[in-house]
Formats: structure tokens, sequence, C-alpha cells
């Protein structure tokens, strides 16, 4: 029988540790769901054309943890990475089109971004948990919601993904 559990990385204050191992199991998680599709899966924009695609999703995850990586940091996302990854949303407020990258390309951004924030995470202690960040349109939020709030984005659009494979 296997016993599945959340592992936090060594070295990491206990709650700090619990709250980047919920973003871990989801990373892995999406990361086990797209294994092996096509580009013509990972492209896929649902029967009408009018969804996101995997790979638009999957890059939306990245520069969305990516900005908390540094909002965590009280810092703003150097431009070299908007360069990269581009934009969060579109001029229409849309995810922006992602088309032809290959799924290993999205995989290891995603990774690399995940290794980014696990270095910031290691450098929290569970007493900056209520430290307010930055957030969007002039709000802020605690650094705890901000890690959970990676884990749970990460998880609704597993959802998405796994729709789009059935699709």
């Amino acid at each position: 029988m296997k016993q599945i559990d959340l592992q936090p990385v060594t070295g990491m204050s206990p709650v700090i540790g619990l709250l980047h191992a919920m973003v871990r199991f989801n990373f892995l998680r999406l990361k086990q769901a797209v294994e092996g599709l096509t580009q013509k899966k990972i492209d896929y924009k649902g029967p009408k054309g009018e969804q996101n695609s995997i790979a638009q999703l999957i890059r939306h995850l990245t520069v969305v943890d990516l900005h908390w990586v540094y909002r965590l940091q009280k810092a703003e996302v150097p431009a070299e990475y908007t360069a990269k990854f581009g934009p969060m949303y579109d001029a229409d407020g849309k995810l922006p089109m992602v088309k032809n990258v290959p799924l290993q390309t999205l995989l290891e951004d995603y990774e690399q971004i995940q290794e980014m924030l696990k270095e910031v995470c290691l450098k929290l202690d569970d007493d900056e948990l209520l430290k307010e960040v930055p957030y969007e349109n002039g709000n802020t939020a605690t650094v705890r919601w901000g890690i959970w709030h990676i884990a749970d984005h990460s998880r609704h659009h597993y959802a998405h993904i796994v729709g789009l494979k059935k699709g």
C-alpha cells in the first residue's frame, strides 16, 4: 500500500515548508497529467477554439508564480523574465497566445520558476507568515496567503487541463 503525504523541503520552517509542499505536490501532479501529450493536444483550445489551451495554462501558471516569487521579496519582476515569458495578460485582458511551444520547454520553464520559489521559501521563516507583500490593484497579501494561493491557483487550472485532455 502506498502512503500519500506532503513532503516539506528539509531546511524550511514548518508552516512555510508545509505550504511549499502543497505547491510542489500540485506542480508534480500537473506535470504527471500532461506527460506525453502531443503538440496538437497542448495547443487544443476546445471544440469551438475559444478556451485557453493547455500550453496557455502552463505558461500562465509559470508567469503568475514568477510574479509571486518577486512579490514575496517585495521586488519587481525583472524585464528579462517578462521578455522571456510574456505578460500575465494580453491587451484584451486574456491569457496571451502560446502555440507551437514544446511541452518540454513549457515544463522546464515552469520548473525553473518552481526552483526560484523554493529558494525564496528557504529564506523565509514562519515569523514572516503575516508579513504583507504587494498584491494586485494596490492591495496587499500576507506571505502565508501568497504561498497558499500559488497552490490553490495551480489546482484550479489543473482541473481545466484535465478537462482539455478529455476534449
